[in-house]
């Protein structure tokens, strides 16, 4: 390609093919998933038309599995029997954190019944023996998937939680996607009413509030009837008739700070799905006569039940989807919803990518990257290799595919407008048939067991998680260009990345973020809570420092220390002020500084998508906390201020 090609168009949008190479191989673990299914039909209706009783607990298993993504780290399932006589277990859960803890949580549950096919085939037709003597075999159903951001990884720690009683309307099943910035305030409020919870966690606290406001509704309830002299039996049924589920949740909810879906069941059969008043965590809903569903995820349900996207709908900030027991659905505010800030996480990187929009959204964040990418490499593309790390960069990947051919369309339509006819053939041939250089140099490896104990040892190990393609790259001539979802802490950028790179000798590595610079500790349910780990934090540090501005990081920790004596509703984040006298760039450039091995003989450089042109790629999923510090609740301003106080003092305790 003759060196007059790079023609640098301001006009046109650049569109670059970025591999980028996933810090995303830190796996960051995050926001968990949640599925609430209510069967509307008596089984025997599910029998005839789909040719199983077992249609709920097969639609889960799908529903689950689906949504793997959302957490590995355990899964649980609860399933309640409306209606059943007394004498017979109605509610049914079991939760697994094995490994691929869905499938051995299902394979634990149909192993009853093949063992049941196996003694009396005919008893998997017989519904009503089904539901008096078979777990599972209820209308209503709450799934939750797990990855555990901190804290204890044992089974108890795995919802659904239960909070038993032999009343049916006290039994409560609780399950969510959720983290407050409140638990202490809440644990306390529990403390103060003479309860004794087993322990101070944020789902414990969760399931004993609402537990604590059933109980008063439920007991209301009851004194009013028996005043009115209805007997206990008759009572019963009228409770569950008449609960108030709305007024139920917006007593519970109403001091919750955090980013929450929270899905419940109660005992004789009502259910709720609650999303936090700034729609921080996400849930979507679909209801027909036959069945009512939520969950995390759009596609887990298209999936599932063969479903358009424009017939599922999202579940609105502050409301609940609220199912009672006869099957009347309906969806209410329960607390009144502020500005919307849903995680844009979700769309750069933890949801499916399966989804119409989110699929969209990946592949123009990779767009976004590109005239900073051209001008990093001079616009020198024939020198240029383009990748992605493998394998969750892999549609933002696609995005600068499109966009860089596009671009090079434009600048080969500028090139034969200028030339014209004083084109040969052969140069009119090798124009048309310039393409970007797309390559996948990356691969991953299947999970290196680190059996060496010593450090020397080990860090050669983690070196090897990732392997590259040989052959390809001209040493001492191409620029790599790869594209990653983010980059956190940079640990494995620079413990394996870069160096596995550098052994094709390649003039110069270029890693591009198709996420900002994150700078802010996470308090909503993302395992980013220590301010100290984000290396654009560090790179902060580490320029004032540099330019003898130590005494700002004082100034600020004083502030910081004031902040906290005030109410949370009066804290606002006062750790901006540390990358005030920074520019984007120069933290950009900083953190190159810092994470590129000393080891490595090529040139590297770090870029970071421009949060202005996150916005404009997920027009919809406006949270930012992580990148600019706008917390949409008041307890996120606290966390952050906490973070820093951690920081200076050297706790390396969690803000929240």
């Amino acid at each position: 390609m003759p060196n007059n090609f790079k023609i640098k168009s301001s006009q046109y949008p650049v569109i670059l093919n970025l591999s980028i190479f996933a810090d995303m191989s830190e796996l960051l673990k995050h926001e968990c998933g949640i599925t609430v299914l209510r069967l509307l039909k008596p089984l025997a209706y599910y029998k005839e038309k789909y040719g199983t009783a077992l249609y709920g607990i097969n639609k889960m298993y799908l529903l689950m599995e689906k949504m793997h993504n959302r957490g590995q780290d355990g899964a649980g399932l609860a399933n309640i029997k409306i209606d059943i006589e007394p004498g017979h277990r109605y509610i049914s859960r079991r939760r697994s954190i094995k490994q691929n803890p869905t499938a051995s949580l299902f394979r634990k549950i149909q192993k009853r019944f093949n063992e049941l096919s196996e003694k009396d085939k005919d008893k998997l037709d017989d519904i009503p023996w089904l539901q008096k003597n078979m777990p599972y075999t209820g209308e209503l159903f709450i799934g939750h998937l797990r990855y555990g951001t901190y804290g204890k990884y044992g089974i108890e720690s795995c919802h659904p939680f239960l909070r038993q009683n032999n009343w049916r309307s006290r039994n409560l099943l609780v399950a969510g996607n959720f983290n407050l910035t409140n638990v202490d305030e809440l644990f306390d409020f529990l403390v103060d009413i003479g309860q004794h919870p087993k322990e101070k966690a944020d789902t414990v606290t969760v399931m004993e509030r609402i537990g604590h406001f059933l109980d008063e509704e439920v007991e209301d309830m009851y004194f009013k009837y028996k005043e009115k002299g209805f007997t206990k039996k008759e009572i019963t049924p009228m409770i569950a008739k008449e609960l108030n589920i709305k007024n139920l949740l917006q007593r519970a909810f109403k001091k919750f700070d955090g980013g929450y879906v929270i899905g419940g069941l109660i005992g004789h059969g009502d259910a709720f799905v609650v999303r936090d008043p700034a729609g921080i965590r996400p849930a979507y809903y679909y209801h027909d006569d036959e069945i009512a569903v939520v969950a995390s995820e759009r596609p887990i349900i298209q999936t599932a039940f063969n479903l358009e996207a424009n017939q599922i709908k999202e579940l609105d900030p502050g409301h609940a989807f609220i199912i009672k027991k006869d099957g009347s659905i309906s969806i209410d505010e329960i607390i009144q919803p502020i500005e919307k800030k849903p995680c844009s996480f979700e769309r750069i990187y933890f949801s499916r990518g399966n989804d119409a929009s989110i699929y969209e959204e990946r592949k123009n964040l990779g767009l976004y990257t590109c005239n900073d990418i051209l001008k990093e490499i001079n616009y020198d593309l024939e020198n240029t290799v383009l990748s992605f790390i493998p394998n969750t960069a892999e549609i933002a990947f696609y995005g600068m595919v499109k966009g860089m051919e596009d671009y090079l369309i434009n600048q080969k339509k500028q090139l034969i407008a200028e030339k014209g006819a004083s084109l040969d053939i052969k140069e009119l041939e090798n124009l048309l048939r310039f393409r970007p250089r797309v390559e996948k140099l990356a691969l991953k490896d299947a999970k290196l067991r680190t059996f060496i104990t010593d450090d020397a040892n080990r860090n050669d190990l983690v070196q090897h998680v990732y392997d590259v393609t040989y052959g390809i790259i001209r040493p001492g001539i191409d620029t790599m260009v790869l594209i990653d979802d983010s980059i956190v802490r940079g640990t494995t950028l620079k413990q394996s990345i870069f160096k596995i790179l550098d052994r094709l000798h390649p003039k110069k590595i270029v890693i591009v973020s198709s996420a900002p610079q994150i700078r802010y500790p996470d308090c909503y349910g993302i395992d980013m809570a220590r301010i100290k780990d984000f290396v654009a934090f560090q790179a902060a540090i580490d320029l004032l420092i540099e330019r003898g501005m130590w005494q700002l990081t004082q100034d600020v920790y004083a502030e910081a220390k004031a902040q906290l004596l005030l109410p949370a509703e009066k804290n606002v984040n006062v750790v901006k002020k540390i990358y005030e006298p920074f520019t984007y760039e120069e933290i950009s450039n900083r953190i190159t500084e810092l994470l590129r091995p000393t080891d490595i003989q090529a040139e590297t450089k770090i870029i970071y998508q421009s949060v202005e042109n996150l916005h404009k790629a997920c027009p919809h999923n406006l949270g930012d906390w992580y990148f600019t510090g706008n917390y949409p609740t008041p307890g996120g301003n606290k966390v952050v201020n906490k973070a820093f106080v951690n920081y200076i003092e050297g706790n390396n305790a969690r803000a929240y």
